[in-house]
């Protein structure tokens, strides 16, 4: 059998852009902001994991240039091998120092990030125990490795335990979870997991995307915001969305990261992160450590957009805290037609489907950055409860 015959039976796209509801792939045309101009036409950026509005600033934007005059466009090169800037060691110096651990050790995606740390660390006779709700990367990860994954039911701590339960005392164990959950927005149990690894001796890792520049003390994280950094064991986060660049990162003890350097395949057989890209990230991180007001920023226009879309009776996941606001549509079809409405009118939002959601749970996904408006909100919010109206 032809392996391209998959492509005949296919169809889902084709429908959708058939219909007119096809969501994805629109064209940016200006700087990733609060308002932008896509396909030619204004639209308020509601779709966007650039939390701290730092894309934008001028400080970032002159530390990637001045880099890229400096070290030129590439490493050409592993991080083993040629690709070691001083730049990296930099960043990776300040990124320890700022989120308090011994070290850190800096990838070329986020993506890649949790593909290198969860298959170095977990070995043929380990079990890692994930959240349902984790990122995909992170299932992934665990397919990349050798150990056996194991889940458990989201922020569901009655079964978090039972599924400890049946690992094997003589196993290693890692329990890995979103610090914020991308789609949901909400905040992990982690003052509950962390007690749970310590009862039954498991380590424990928190990919904190969506969780540094937003939570903790200046932004330090999901960690930080329960007081437990001396009890989280890893910390895995990215630059592509409060520090405005593009990679990502470990942070953990020395020794910890040593070991993943010399036996992460991810890390060691992948170019490393380009000249600006590092620059621009290592300036973003002096950026919140010079205006730690800025995560203080973000809740409260967070805050702000919450209280306003209830006002207008829009059914939203509650949470707190966080810059994710998923809006509910349920249906599928519903979904793609209340984004396509949201579009036509000036609002860029994220229609969020299975697998990224449980099937019938299908949400628009609104982010926020500290840098919106009150005023701003106010019409986007305007807008969605219209369209919502009309789509019921």
């Amino acid at each position: 059998m032809d392996l391209f015959k998959k492509f005949e039976s296919d169809t889902r796209a084709a429908q959708l852009r058939e219909l007119g509801i096809y969501p994805y792939f629109h064209a940016l045309q200006t700087k990733q902001d609060t308002e932008v101009i896509m396909e030619g036409k204004r639209r308020i950026m509601l779709g966007s994991n650039n939390y701290l509005g730092l894309t934008v600033n001028p400080e970032v934007i002159e530390a990637g240039v001045k880099a890229l005059e400096k070290y030129g466009t590439g490493c050409s090169g592993s991080r083993f091998l040629n690709g070691t800037l001083q730049l990296h060691l930099d960043l990776e110096a300040e990124l320890a120092k700022f989120l308090r651990k011994e070290a850190v050790m800096t990838f070329s995606t986020g993506f890649q990030s949790n593909l290198g740390i969860i298959s170095a660390l977990v070995g043929r006779s380990d079990y890692v125990i994930c959240d349902k709700e984790n990122h995909a990367s992170i299932y992934d990860a665990c397919k990349l490795s050798f150990g056996k994954m194991l889940r458990y039911g989201h922020n569901d701590m009655a079964d978090l335990e039972a599924t400890l339960r049946q690992v094997p005392d003589t196993a290693g164990v890692l329990i890995v979870t979103d610090g914020v959950f991308s789609m949901g927005g909400d905040i992990a149990n982690l003052p509950e997991i962390c007690r749970l690894a310590k009862k039954y001796g498991a380590r424990v890792m928190v990919d904190d995307a969506h969780g540094l520049g937003v939570l903790g003390e200046g932004g330090r994280g999901t960690a930080s915001y329960f007081g437990l950094e001396d009890q989280v064991d890893i910390y895995m986060g990215t630059f592509s969305k409060s520090l405005a660049s593009l990679g990502g990162y470990m942070a953990a003890s020395a020794e910890c990261v040593d070991y993943v350097r010399h036996n992460s395949r991810p890390f060691i057989f992948s170019a490393s992160m380009t000249p600006a890209s590092c620059a621009s990230a290592l300036a973003a991180l002096k950026v919140l450590e010079n205006h730690p007001e800025l995560p203080k920023k973000l809740e409260h226009i967070a805050d702000y957009m919450r209280a306003a879309l209830k006002a207008k009776g829009v059914k939203i996941r509650e949470s707190k805290t966080t810059p994710i606001i998923p809006i509910y549509t349920y249906d599928m079809i519903r979904t793609f037609k209340v984004n396509a409405k949201l579009y036509d009118r000036g609002v860029y939002a994220n229609s969020t489907i299975p697998p990224a959601v449980a099937p019938g749970e299908c949400l628009i996904r609104t982010s926020l950055m500290a840098t919106h408006t009150e005023p701003l909100i106010d019409e986007a919010v305007g807008i969605i409860a219209e369209v919502l109206e009309e789509e019921q």
